[in-house]
């Protein structure tokens, strides 16, 4: 079969043949019809993801929509090594898939899961979003922090704070109040943690993350009790450590939560990708994508960061 490959740990994959999965017992071959390249994807490609692997040699791809042995078109998550997702067929436990809405495209469905399953499981697990509570959103310009608005619309949220760096995405977000991390940036996050914020959903970490963790726990320390605060970390493009002062959680209601794999069972996240795509149509879940064939791997691999690629191997 025709798959991309990854033959050296932070190297493109190639487009070449590769041979074919066997099921074993509880396991399913899926006819892969689209495939999600996601940041997730290229770490575990670089080897310097905590979840990569010991030696290259296989396909990426750590989801896709494709029809299983059975006939049924599915989301499969974590297809099993070395068979990933981008290619013409992959390999995956029959627990790790869920059924795809027939008004669903493949190409689609795998967009909406690979760009909203982060932040509906930080709603819907981690920080257990009430209805009427306000979020603020940090990275809310990428692909995942966009698509975090329509998640938070869809579990309540009664305000919506955008917040990155680039001023002219910002404005094009359907968001309440938008924030760029420009000069005046500290007293407008100030202003709106003084107004009260209930749950941060944060894509970057690093200096950003420090500036939004400042302006939320600076001068606090009520004798009344400060408002609890779910601070969910979800990634670290803009840096992997921050400095956090020990008074920061002593003198405020901060509670800084991760949200990925580990702090999630994996049944969990495959449960949670089986809700969403089961209410995006109803809901009006959208997110933007470029489709492509697989064999221009290459392409989307050195393509637009701002731009989510879907692989169709059978295009």
């Amino acid at each position: 079969m025709k798959a991309a490959v990854v033959n050296a740990f932070g190297d493109p994959p190639s487009f070449q043949d590769f041979r074919e999965p066997e099921a074993g017992e509880d396991e399913t071959v899926v006819t892969v019809e689209a495939a999600a390249l996601s940041p997730i994807v290229k770490g575990l490609a670089s080897g310097r993801h905590y979840a990569s692997g010991a030696t290259a040699g296989f396909v990426p791809g750590v989801d896709g929509v494709g029809i299983d042995s059975e006939g049924r078109r599915v989301y499969f998550l974590f297809p099993k090594a070395p068979f990933g997702s981008m290619a013409e067929q992959s390999l995956v436990a029959k627990t790790m898939t869920v059924p795809v809405p027939d008004a669903l495209a493949s190409d689609r469905a795998a967009a909406l899961v690979t760009a909203a399953l982060a932040s509906w499981m930080a709603f819907s697990r981690r920080a257990r979003l009430q209805k009427g509570e306000t979020v603020l959103i940090l990275g809310a310009t990428g692909a995942s922090g966009s698509m975090a608005i329509q998640t938070a619309r869809h579990f309540g949220a009664g305000k919506v704070v955008a917040v990155g760096r680039n001023a002219a995405k910002l404005e094009r977000l359907d968001a309440d109040v938008r924030i760029a991390l420009d000069g005046h940036a500290d007293t407008a996050l100030r202003d709106q943690f003084d107004c009260g914020v209930d749950v941060v959903l944060d894509f970057v970490w690093g200096d950003a993350a420090a500036r939004v963790l400042k302006a939320a726990t600076s001068g606090r320390g009520s004798r009344m009790g400060e408002p609890r605060l779910r601070y969910v970390q979800l990634g670290t493009i803009a840096g992997d450590e921050i400095a956090i002062r020990g008074d920061m959680l002593r003198s405020t209601g901060l509670e800084l939560i991760g949200s990925g794999i580990g702090s999630i069972a994996v049944a969990e996240l495959l449960a949670g990708a089986g809700e969403l795509l089961a209410v995006a149509t109803q809901a009006g879940l959208n997110t933007q994508f470029k489709s492509l064939p697989l064999r221009a791997v290459d392409e989307a691999w050195n393509g637009d960061t701002d731009t989510r690629y879907i692989l169709m191997p059978s295009s």
